[in-house]
């Protein structure tokens, strides 16, 4: 018995999971390996002592009602169900038997010895304690990685597979950058390493355990710009909402309470380091920093910037704007393939609707004409002197 929860201890260690879950695992494969020996209808209890590492099997019958329904088991599946005797339960008459005193509801115990089964036992034990440990191990990873959902994971490529699936080794997992989560034009190769954002853990029949990974998500700007810009990690700036169209463009609407701070500054960084860096990592992508306001139509306005709005009437209940804008703004507030005014619409959550008017929001003034001319006539200035 010492020797069984050594090896115990020992697998634990190796496996590097708790005594607690190893533990767990043995008493799980001591009690399914009972019922492989008997019947699956009894009920087994272990009582392990960690002090003097000794455990013990116990087959436990429950006292129950004379013609109780538990007193019987169904077996098997439609249309072929059998009904057979549970051996996990006795009547109240068979139990006096026994003994007199013996109530509803009381247990009748008795020793139930491996050992005495021989090779059987102990062949069973090996495949039940081998297939719990590598549940318990993966239920402690799933646990581990989904505290992590949300963020940015380093991993190295493995390969691309025949449907462009990129599988990436993660730690002790594999990660899998599906084609629809890659950043439009992207190309990786194995050994490459690369930064995505986790989406969720999962369990498939093909893959078994793996995370899913994104680097098309808004959160993964959101994340990227956390790890370059200390003032959004320490909560200095927040960063209220972003949009992406992956690969092209982005905006991201930025606010702090603290006065001295500049957050569109913060975010930019020096000569626009801090922002280039994120860029970079997405593939050239370019990203908008908007400062954010809680009015409607301030937001709206700063959101489709270059674009240089005239009017904007705002429809809270419906989140609809409908913004006059004139002819020469118009391609600049629609943008490439309608890009800006979409990212507008994303990041402010409202429609948004373009109304023409006459009329040009910028004149080029021609500074060629009416130049006022310099004066060398010093004379005006003379009575200063008096």
């Amino acid at each position: 018995m010492e020797k069984i929860l050594d090896i115990i201890e020992a697998i634990a260690h190796e496996k590097n999971i708790s005594q607690e879950h190893a533990l767990e695992a043995f008493t799980q494969a001591l009690q399914n390996t009972a019922k492989k020996l008997t019947t699956f209808t009894s009920n087994f209890e272990v009582i392990i002592n960690k002090d003097t590492k000794t455990y013990s099997v116990n087959k436990v019958i429950t006292v129950v009602a004379d013609g109780d329904s538990q007193l019987f088991a169904k077996v098997g599946k439609e249309p072929n169900i059998e009904t057979i005797e549970s051996d996990a339960f006795i009547s109240l008459s068979e139990a006096k038997e026994f003994d007199d005193s013996i109530e509803i509801g009381d247990e009748l115990k008795e020793e139930f010895i491996l050992e005495e089964h021989g090779r059987t036992a102990s062949a069973n034990l090996f495949k039940e304690l081998e297939y719990h440990i590598q549940r318990r191990i993966e239920q402690d990873l799933f646990e581990k990685y989904r505290e992590k959902v949300g963020s940015v994971m380093l991993g190295t490529v493995n390969r691309i597979d025949a449907d462009n699936n990129t599988h990436v080794e993660i730690g002790e997992l594999k990660g899998i950058l599906s084609l629809r989560n890659r950043i439009k034009g992207e190309k990786f190769k194995r050994g490459d390493s690369i930064r995505a954002l986790l989406r969720y853990v999962s369990v498939d029949p093909q893959y078994g355990l793996f995370l899913e990974l994104t680097r098309t998500s808004p959160k993964f700007l959101e994340s990227l710009m956390a790890l370059e810009v200390p003032e959004i990690a320490d909560d200095v700036v927040e960063i209220v909402n972003s949009a992406r169209i992956p690969g092209e463009r982005a905006k991201i609407a930025l606010k702090t309470d603290q006065m001295n701070v500049d957050p569109i500054g913060a975010a930019v960084g020096v000569k626009g380091v801090r922002i280039n860096a994120v860029s970079q990592e997405l593939n050239g992508e370019n990203i908008d920093c908007i400062d954010y306001s809680p009015i409607p139509e301030v937001f709206i306005t700063r959101a489709l910037s270059p674009a240089i709005t005239q009017s904007i009437k705002v429809n809270a209940n419906d989140k609809k704007a409908i913004i006059s804008i004139t002819n020469d703004q118009k391609a600049k507030a629609i943008g490439k393939s309608g890009i800006n005014i979409r990212l507008a619409s994303m990041l402010t959550g409202y429609t948004i609707e373009l109304s023409e008017v006459e009329g040009i929001a910028e004149r080029q003034v021609d500074s060629s004409k009416n130049e006022v001319e310099k004066t060398t006539d010093t004379t005006a200035l003379a009575d200063l002197f008096k």
